[in-house]
């Protein structure tokens, strides 16, 4: 009787064990983690071009770039920003660098996402640029003259400071993981410090390509483009030319943009064609172009010379942009 009842109980517990491998194993659910509602973006570029609204701000030459943005998720839904930027620029007026300090709220409301803020952009380090007139006498009467100004040979002028800001709002909208489309809007009361308002807005789209587009190799893809046009006022007496006294009427213009990027982990390689309707002599005024020359002349560029800054340019941009809470962990 021992021995049955041993082999039955060992018969038992080997069903026991095998009817137990076929029940459903339940996980055990780890406890959410804590909502850490900080997290900071940065990141950093070379780009071939520093082109601004169509409008090369590097004179067509390499630049760098680095951004630094702490973040405040009040919920998933909205964000609080600050953030600083700084590239390297080449100017009239020798401006070391264009630092940017900014901040606003990011919303979201489903497939909308708003962003809304303010924008200024320093100048630091610059001198006033000056004319050169005919016969060698420096100065136009527009500078004070002192060992630091800046005396240029083809007219154009341009102030010591040229920093402002403006007043932003976008919104995009996320169709699937493939399509976005996108409105942008910026307001100034004085562009470029000219006294001179200005407005842009413009539409954007961008298509991602499915993420197995490369295979497994962890490479993505996108195509996007902008169609934009900023709107200017009459700048103050500073930029006066003979025909307007009082300040110059800058022209309105179009600018667009069109790339192809593509993406590994944390880089971005962004291949970008990007123009304008803007005409070499409005160019050359609206700039303040050191290196205009020719003959481009228009009713604000009387006689002056044309400036390519504002033509068709290539570009070539590569970027790592990064998240503490999701980069650093």
């Amino acid at each position: 009787m021992e021995k049955i009842s041993f082999v039955a109980a060992a018969l038992f517990a080997v069903a026991g064990s095998a009817f137990a491998a076929d029940l459903p194993v339940k996980a055990v659910k780890a406890p959410p983690a804590p909502f850490d509602p900080w997290d900071i973006a940065f990141g950093a570029a070379v780009m071939s071009d520093y082109v601004f609204r169509g409008i090369t701000q590097s004179n067509h030459q390499p630049s760098v770039a680095a951004y630094f943005e702490p973040r405040y998720n009040v919920n998933k839904d909205l964000q609080l920003y600050v953030g600083t930027s700084a590239e390297s620029i080449s100017f009239a007026n020798r401006a070391a660098a264009e630092v940017d300090v900014y901040g606003g709220i990011r919303p979201t409301f489903g497939a909308f996402a708003f962003d809304v803020g303010i924008w200024g952009y320093l100048y630091p380090g610059g001198n006033c640029a000056d004319n050169v007139l005919t016969g060698g006498v420096p100065g136009g009467n527009v500078c004070p003259i002192d060992t630091s100004t800046i005396f240029l040979a083809n007219g154009n002028v341009m102030k010591k400071d040229v920093s402002f800001y403006e007043f932003y709002g976008k919104a995009n909208y996320t169709v699937n993981d493939n399509w976005q489309f996108g409105v942008n809007e910026y307001y100034t009361p004085s562009y470029l410090n000219s006294g001179a308002w200005g407005n842009y807005a413009s539409i954007t789209g961008r298509y991602a390509a499915p993420s197995t587009i490369f295979g497994k190799s962890g490479i993505g893809m996108y195509v996007s483009a902008e169609a934009g046009r900023q709107w200017l006022g009459t700048s103050d007496a500073f930029y006066r030319v003979p025909g307007f006294p009082n300040g110059i009427p800058y022209p309105s213009y179009d600018t667009w943009n069109i790339g192809i990027g593509f993406t590994y982990k944390v880089f971005t390689l962004d291949l970008r064609y990007s123009d304008t309707d803007l005409s070499k002599g409005n160019c050359s005024a609206f700039t303040s172009a050191f290196n205009s020359t020719g003959a481009a002349s228009t009713p604000i560029n009387p006689g002056g010379p044309g400036s390519n800054w504002c033509g068709a340019a290539g570009i070539a941009k590569l970027s790592a942009d990064l998240t503490a809470m999701t980069s650093l962990k």
